[in-house]
């Protein structure tokens, strides 16, 4: 079997979570020699596709025409929609609309948790869709323990060995938590936190460009880095933090994880079931927790959870993806 792996508008979503999936998904494939292709004038068997805009949605009514096999992968929800840029809330309702338009072209589907897979089972339209959930993985190898990269991201940044540092990561939108993360900068000036990421503050809400253009001399915007930038913070940093509101798997806290980071994440239903408070992270409902389990962590009164949390990344290797995508694959052959 060959496989299409169409994401449209690659080069824009590239620097995003999606962008980082794709890669994934491509690397997953190799590891399980999958024949693929990512030109969709070639021929194949199963077009799995990513992406929800128009030009994704004829491929997958042509291709349906064709006979083809078809994987739709639900990257998106409404509820992760909603909290994101300007007008988000007041289109969430026919953003939903099209995405279950979309979503119902697959003869199945994938998204990347059960979370994710719940809500969908829940939209009207979509409920005798056969839904798998299925991270989209990180690469173990890649993301690992390294002093080495630890030392050279504080030399990089200018920071010294006895800096405490915090990062955080996301896009500029209000649903990553980035409002949050800077009245935590303001509230706990003897800490240096960095987020890491960019999105055009043109789409950006109202309190987030407030909050990304605040001034304060222990908080930096790098903006966009690469992956190896990424890797150094989370080995060289003290503390991770995810004070997201939704998403449908969340990805920056699986590599914290299989770099041994410690991390305190929101306590949202996202993370139900496979992140817990006390075993391998620590959670916090809002911004005043946050700043307590912060303030605690650094004072030594909450113990590092590194090696309960590794082995949550090791469940998410994408060597284990790849064979979860093949027995999709084949499952969708046999129909």
């Amino acid at each position: 079997m060959k496989v299409l792996l169409f994401t449209e508008g690659l080069k824009t979503i590239g620097k995003s979570g999606l962008g980082k999936a794709i890669q994934h998904q491509i690397k997953a494939l190799e590891n399980e020699k999958i024949e693929y292709t990512l030109n969709p004038k070639e021929d194949y068997d199963i077009l799995h596709i990513n992406t929800y805009f128009l030009k994704s949605y004829l491929l997958a009514k042509k291709a349906k025409k064709k006979g083809k096999k078809i994987v739709y992968h639900a990257h998106s929800t409404e509820e992760d929609y909603k909290n994101g840029f300007i007008f988000a809330k007041q289109t969430s309702k026919l953003f939903k609309k099209w995405l279950i338009k979309c979503y119902r072209l697959g003869d199945v589907i994938i998204t990347p948790t059960p979370y994710s897979k719940k809500l969908l089972e829940g939209y009207k339209g979509l409920e005798n869709k056969k839904i798998y959930a299925i991270s989209n993985g990180i690469e173990i190898e890649f993301f690992k323990k390294n002093k080495k990269l630890g030392e050279k991201f504080r030399r990089d940044y200018g920071f010294t060995k006895s800096d405490k540092i915090v990062i955080g990561i996301g896009l500029y939108i209000e649903r990553k938590g980035i409002v949050d993360f800077v009245e935590l900068a303001k509230r706990l000036p003897d800490y240096k936190f960095v987020w890491f990421g960019y999105s055009p503050l043109i789409a950006a809400t109202a309190p987030v460009k407030k909050a990304v253009n605040t001034t304060l001399p222990n908080l930096f915007f790098p903006g966009y880095v690469e992956q190896d930038v990424i890797k150094g913070a989370m080995n060289g940093a003290d503390l991770y933090i995810f004070p997201t509101f939704e998403e449908t798997e969340g990805i920056p806290i699986i590599e914290a994880c299989a770099c041994k980071q410690n991390a305190i994440i929101r306590d949202i239903p996202i993370f139900e079931g496979w992140l817990e408070d006390g075993k391998n992270v620590y959670k916090a409902k809002d911004v005043d927790e946050f700043e307590e389990k912060i303030k605690a962590f650094f004072d030594g009164r909450l113990p590092s959870l590194t090696e309960a949390a590794y082995k949550v990344a090791l469940e998410k290797d994408i060597k284990k993806i790849g064979k979860q995508l093949k027995a999709v694959y084949e499952e969708v052959m046999k129909k």
